[in-house]
Formats: C-alpha cells, structure tokens, sequence
C-alpha cells in the first residue's frame, strides 16, 4: 500500500510563527497564559499545555497582571492591549503579520467612512477570534456578513468598503462583491465610486483548495486530520470530498474505520492549517504499520 502524506498540508506560517514564540517563551519562563487556544487542534494544544502553556479568557485576562500573556496568530482588538497596559501585563504579539497588516487596512477605511458616511463590511465568521480582531479596530461598527442574506443589514445608498477575513474563501469573496454591486446599482448608486472592495484573503490559505482537490484526486482514500473546531478543515475537508467522495475526517489515528482501507491501494493524508505535521505523520504511520502487519 501507497502512504502519502500532502507536502502542502499542515501550518500555515501565521500559525507556525506563534507556537514557535510560545515554545521559545516556555523555555526561559516555563509557564506561559495564551489568550483562547493558540491552534484549533486539541491535540497540539494538550502537548503545549504540557510544557506550560495555559489557555486563559478575554475574562481572565481583566482579573490577571504582572505576567506574561500570548496573543496568538489571529490577532486582537484594541481593548486587549489597553487591558493589558492597565494591569502590567507583557504581551508575547504573535499576531500573523498579514492579519496585522488588515487590521491597519480595516482601520484606515473606517476612519475614512466617518467622513463619507460610509460602511465597513468584512466578510467572515461572526465570533471568529480574527473577524473579532478586524471589528474592534472599528469600535465594533463593522457590519459582519457570511453568506448573501447578511447583506440585508448593509445600507445600499451609502458607500461601502469591503474587506476578507483572511481565512476565507477566496470564491466566496468574489460572489459577494458581485452580489453588493449589483445591490448598490439597483439603489441608484454608482457603485466604481461608492464600493470599494478588497481582496484581503491570505494566500497560503487559498492555495490550498486547489492543491488538496488536485491530491484527492491521485489517491483512493483520504484521511483528512483535523481539530473539529476549526473552520479551515471543514472547508477543506469539504474540497476533499468533492474531488474524492472516500474522504474522512478524523481528529487523530484513533479515528480511523479500517473498513474504509478494505482492498485499496493508495492512501493519502493531509490536514487543515492547524494540523500539525506530527499527527499527520502518526496517522500516516498507524497505516502502514497495520498493513505491513497485515502482509
């Protein structure tokens, strides 16, 4: 049997940059507060848990001083770094460099729109740690959507500015931009001087797409390992299946139904950006060590 693992699975860099700032951290200090789970994967977050990472709560954080606080690759509101200034504490920033960047983005036109009379729209999960991030820059203003029937919120005789989580889809973003055109036009405006709309989804992210449903495609199974809190593997999973209905989503080698591997050939492994490549390797191993056991 043919094992493969997908080279261009696993961390994104955002992700990587933060947990080697905690590790680094950890090994000077030993014990270390990060605000929310530093990677939606539990397995990884109980490995650092065990080196001393401790995973804390914006609440917490109110009630916390004179320590040492991780802000992880998604980013932070405002308030979190005047929190952090009130009470003594030392912020480990470990905010993905492309989200830091958005947020400036974010800020500038919300700035800007308090002059026009203006909207900022971001495209993305509400209650996502980043999107949480990106709306905070405009002292919560922004108006979030996710799908088409958000927009109903948007105010189409005004000018908008559209922004991306940078986790999102980068197809879904174009739909919508076209969709608010087209609303924006229906409202009597003109849209080229009132719309202004900005593709701010990371590209390390979206490459995925079309590198997994071009892997999908070369094996008779995929096992898709990933955390089931992160939204990037359900995504993700779901280009897997669509290019390769024998798709499975498992958290950790644990997961797996041997029935599924009855008389194939090939395998392949991969996972979402808060996969790490440890666990990938392990189910990868689980794999060949019981059909070799099996031969």
């Amino acid at each position: 049997m043919i094992v493969e693992i997908d080279k261009n699975s696993g961390y994104c860099f955002g992700v990587e940059y933060a947990i080697q700032m905690a590790e680094d951290e950890m090994m000077q200090s030993g014990k270390l507060y990060c605000l929310g789970d530093i990677v939606h994967n539990d397995m990884e977050v109980k490995r650092l848990h065990a080196k001393g990472l401790r995973v804390i709560t914006h609440e917490d954080l109110k009630t916390l001083s004179d320590c040492k606080v991780l802000i992880r690759a998604h980013g932070e509101p405002p308030e979190t770094y005047q929190i952090a200034l009130e009470n003594n504490i030392e912020l480990i920033d470990a905010s993905c460099p492309v989200v830091l960047k958005l947020q400036n983005r974010v800020k500038n036109a919300y700035d800007r729109s308090k002059e026009t009379g203006g909207q900022v729209v971001i495209y993305g999960k509400k209650g996502h740690a980043e999107v949480v991030g990106l709306t905070g820059q405009t002292k919560n203003d922004a108006i979030v959507v996710t799908a088409h029937e958000d927009l109903d919120q948007v105010d189409f005789s005004r000018p908008v500015t559209l922004f991306s989580q940078t986790t999102k889809s980068t197809k879904g973003f174009y739909a919508l931009k076209e969709e608010i055109q087209r609303r924006m036009k229906a409202a009597s405006r003109t849209e080229e001087a009132e719309f202004g709309a900005n593709d701010s989804i990371c590209r390390q992210v979206s490459n995925r797409e079309p590198q997994l449903a071009k892997f999908s495609q070369i094996h008779d199974v995929i096992l898709f390992v990933s955390g089931r809190k992160s939204s990037n593997g359900r995504a993700l999973h779901g280009v897997c299946e669509k290019h390769n209905p024998a798709s499975y989503f498992i958290e950790n080698e644990k997961g797996i139904d041997w029935k599924w591997l009855s008389g194939v050939r090939s395998v392949g492994v991969c996972g979402a950006t808060s996969t790490p490549m440890w666990l990938m390797e392990r189910v990868a191993q689980a794999v060949r060590h019981r059909f070799q056991e099996n031969a």
